[in-house]
């Protein structure tokens, strides 16, 4: 009985396997809370306002599944914000806040900010002007990396390579909702109007690798830098969708 049953999970690991070369580079899972909600560059004023987006039937184990919002795990959208009314955007320079105890190196720190900052100005400003200083019409993104997790790189490479152990990889993305091996990377951010401050958007949102080949062999903070661009592309998205009337929030 036991062999038939370890057979079945094979043969449901390979299975999911087969399709894993279209997976994204990068999934949404829950935020990472120490002893409550906490929110270490927002604040607790602006934290307090946030609220989960999960939908029933979302989440299975810790990774997003099915419909909601995959831009931020907790957010919160000012009910009386006019987006219409913004078309420029200003990007505060992205700043990391993993604390005294972080394992991720100051020069890993300045990379991955440096980095976050880039994708950031690159997606939003084929959706708007980007400007410098505050202004009639102008939106201030200002974005912070909280935790990074770094991955693994030889044994992720193979796991997710080697057909054995990628079957076993996979059983544990079926059982947890994540692979083997992976990094990560946590975010806050806000939207304000530059002029006068007033908050317009914040949320709070982490991210892991995904089951992509494509991601088998990249560096340790590879994953991380997938959440970063996959976060800039879909704020500017979103935002562009907001302030052209097209989308509700």
């Amino acid at each position: 009985m036991r062999t038939i049953a370890w057979s079945h999970r094979v043969a449901l690991g390979l299975a999911v396997a087969a399709g894993l070369g279209g997976c994204s580079t990068t999934q949404q899972v829950k935020v990472k809370e120490t002893g409550g909600r906490e929110c270490v560059f927002l604040g607790r004023e602006v934290c307090d306002k946030l609220t989960p987006t999960e939908t029933p039937g979302r989440f299975s184990g810790t990774a997003v599944s099915g419909s909601g919002d995959t831009v931020m795990g907790l957010r919160y959208i000012n009910p009386n914000a006019r987006w219409t009314r913004y078309n420029k955007v200003l990007i505060a320079p992205v700043s990391f806040w993993g604390g005294d105890d972080t394992s991720v190196s100051k020069e890993d720190q300045v990379a991955l900010t440096n980095y976050f900052s880039k994708v950031l100005n690159d997606a939003l400003s084929k959706k708007f002007p980007v400007v410098d200083k505050p202004g009639p019409g102008v939106m201030e993104i200002d974005l912070a990396i909280t935790d990074v997790g770094k991955a693994i790189p030889v044994l992720r490479t193979v796991s997710m390579v080697i057909p054995q152990a990628r079957a076993l990889a996979t059983l544990k993305y079926a059982a947890t909702g994540t692979y083997a091996f992976i990094g990560s990377a946590q975010a806050e951010g806000k939207v304000t109007d530059a002029s006068t401050g007033e908050l317009l958007a914040a949320g709070v949102d982490r991210r892991v690798g995904g089951g992509n080949i494509k991601a088998a062999a990249q560096w340790q903070l590879g994953d991380a830098e997938n959440a970063m661009k996959s976060w800039a592309e879909t704020l500017a998205d979103r935002l562009s969708s907001w302030t052209s009337g097209t989308t509700p929030h």
